[in-house]
């Protein structure tokens, strides 16, 4: 059995199972409602696309840290995510 971590995306309780990737954290934490992590000069909705840290789109800002990518960092116990979302 995994052991499972408790982390904060946009205000919400996640838990997550040790060694996930803040994207997946993302994902659980919007279920349906798609992964937005950032968005664009001109406002577009932005999400991971690559999934290995070359198109930088999805950037996020984790633990007062900005412009960190959620496809390459390990989730932490208590880790603070904050996407485009928590600005809406």
């Amino acid at each position: 059995m995994s052991e499972m971590l408790t982390l904060d995306v946009d205000g919400r309780s996640v838990q997550v199972a040790r060694g996930s990737a803040v994207v997946a954290a993302i994902a659980i934490a919007t279920g349906n409602a798609g992964v937005v992590t950032r968005e664009s000069v001109r406002g577009a909705q932005r999400g991971p696309l690559c999934g290995m840290g070359v198109c930088q789109e999805c950037r996020v800002t984790i633990d007062g840290v900005r412009h960190r990518l959620a496809c390459q960092t390990l989730c932490a116990q208590g880790m603070d995510i904050r996407t485009a979302r928590s600005a809406v």
